[in-house]
């Protein structure tokens, strides 16, 4: 027998009233779905990171030195969609959807239109850049995962927790669900983790600067 979760719907009461099951809502600037996953949010940022770059594309497209205008892109735009990537469980379906807004900025800069049949490799070779965006995400986390787990606070004994007396789904089908920390712990379990978030200089190595391409 395959149980959900979502057949038994949580009933909250704030001063002896019942509020609204809802798919999704905004709190604290972020769409938050009853789903758990950040599918939504991450269109949605990207959303806004493009409006923004078409509000200064006569900047990021202007004659300005390649180095400068990357800055620029990577500080005001990309800064845009990133804005709290540490906290987001990537799924392969959302790795896709970051890696394509990366490659439409580096195409927007060049004015590159995808009629002109310009493959991602020449892009990225034209603007001196690799896909990065994806590691950026990865150093975000690590930076705050390790700044959590050096800590004794709330946050950290909520992520080491277990929720009891909670509904046990059996019979699930499928791989079991991708997790917060499950692209850093790398098979070793969350005990070594943490045991190397304590070393700070071994921690920060152990997402280092992104080599650039260069061409000859």
């Amino acid at each position: 027998m395959r149980i959900s979760i979502q057949q038994f719907p949580v009933k909250i009461m704030m001063d002896q009233k019942q509020l609204e099951n809802v798919e999704s809502f905004k709190y604290l600037g972020s769409i938050l779905t009853n789903d758990g996953r950040c599918t939504c949010e991450i269109k949605r940022r990207i959303a806004m990171a493009k409006a923004a770059f078409n509000k200064k594309r006569a900047l990021f497209t202007s004659t300005l030195d390649l180095e400068l205008t990357k800055k620029l892109v990577k500080c005001y735009i990309w800064s845009k969609a990133l804005h709290g990537a540490e906290t987001l469980t990537l799924w392969a379906a959302n790795q896709k959807h970051l890696e394509s807004y990366e490659m439409w900025c580096w195409r927007r800069m060049e004015t590159i239109n995808w009629t002109d049949h310009v493959r991602n490799e020449e892009v990225l070779l034209k603007v001196k850049e690799q896909r990065s965006i994806i590691h950026e995400i990865s150093k975000q986390k690590t930076n705050w995962i390790g700044h959590i787990l050096r800590r004794n606070c709330l946050l950290q004994r909520v992520i080491e927790g277990k929720v009891k007396e909670g509904i046990e789904v059996t019979g699930r089908r499928g791989r079991r669900r991708k997790k917060l920390l499950d692209d850093l712990k790398e098979g070793r379990g969350y005990s070594h983790l943490k045991e190397e978030a304590l070393d700070r200089i071994t921690w920060k190595a152990r997402f280092g600067p992104v080599i650039r391409q260069t061409t000859k």
